[in-house]
């Protein structure tokens, strides 16, 4: 294919990562193609295994409605997802109280905040508080560790469940550090599972600032429970900047992106 081709493929990919979905007619009006050009495009990224065609467009391939468990996620985009934890972790100043949720990405926060003085971390991650817990018996963590206790979900490695809520409300943090499973502009952002999506909501509820950690294949996905509108967050972290459609709606709803590569 010439590289026409593919550059008009690349860009019906950035669609479906902002949108979730593209729209034949939308395509030939703005690739200036016609119809059956899109459709042969549609047909190839189908094969490729990079979007499913349905009438009159195509969706983002959504592989799974199931959660992965806590092993398989720690390999998916696992170099964006530290720099992504190494950016977050910038953010946290001396003598602050932080929700760190369950999640691979918020896991590598911990890494980077050894260098933080009187730190007060609180975490629903049995990963995060093992992790924790070394670096404080060595010596390079001195702060203080809370584990927001309650319901144990070993597949997950995280606590869940009423207990955990109400466990909450005893805290008020300067920062909930927050993984989601699927982001879109208009969707905000969504989780796998009603129960880890009402424990974040509630430590949004409980701090001051807001703050997601995203990797870019979130985008243009929208999964079982809404957590949040993009309105409700305050900052965003990612691996890659802020899609450019979405800048004047990010500014709009008074949302900060953060880029680890910038």
């Amino acid at each position: 294919m010439s590289l026409i081709g593919e550059e008009r493929k690349n860009y019906i990919l950035n669609q479906l990562n902002l949108d979730g979905k593209v729209k034949t007619n939308e395509l030939v009006e703005a690739l200036e193609v016609s119809s059956e050009t899109i459709r042969r495009y549609l047909e190839e990224l189908e094969d490729e295994n990079k979007l499913k065609r349905v009438y009159g467009g195509a969706v983002k391939i959504n592989l799974s409605r199931d959660e992965p468990s806590h092993l398989k996620r720690e390999v998916l985009f696992a170099d964006e997802k530290r720099k992504i934890g190494r950016a977050a972790a910038t953010l946290v100043e001396d003598n602050e109280v932080i929700f760190i949720d369950d999640g691979t990405t918020t896991l590598h926060i911990i890494d980077y905040l050894l260098n933080k003085k009187n730190l007060t971390v609180l975490t629903i991650s049995i990963p995060a508080l093992y992790l924790l817990i070394d670096y404080k018996n060595k010596g390079l963590f001195t702060g203080e560790i809370f584990l927001i206790g309650g319901k144990v979900n070993a597949l997950h490695s995280r606590v869940t469940g009423l207990l955990a809520e109400k466990m909450v409300e005893n805290f008020y943090a300067d920062k909930a550090f927050l993984s989601v499973d699927g982001m879109m502009l208009d969707k905000g952002i969504t989780g796998f599972e009603e129960g880890k999506g009402q424990l974040t909501q509630q430590l949004m509820k409980y701090a001051k600032q807001s703050i997601v950690l995203c990797d870019h294949s979130k985008f243009g996905l929208v999964q079982f429970y809404k957590i949040a509108d993009l309105r409700e967050i305050d900052i965003i972290v990612s691996d890659v900047p802020a899609p450019k459609e979405w800048l004047y709606e990010l500014q709009k709803k008074g949302v900060v992106w953060v880029s680890s590569n910038d």
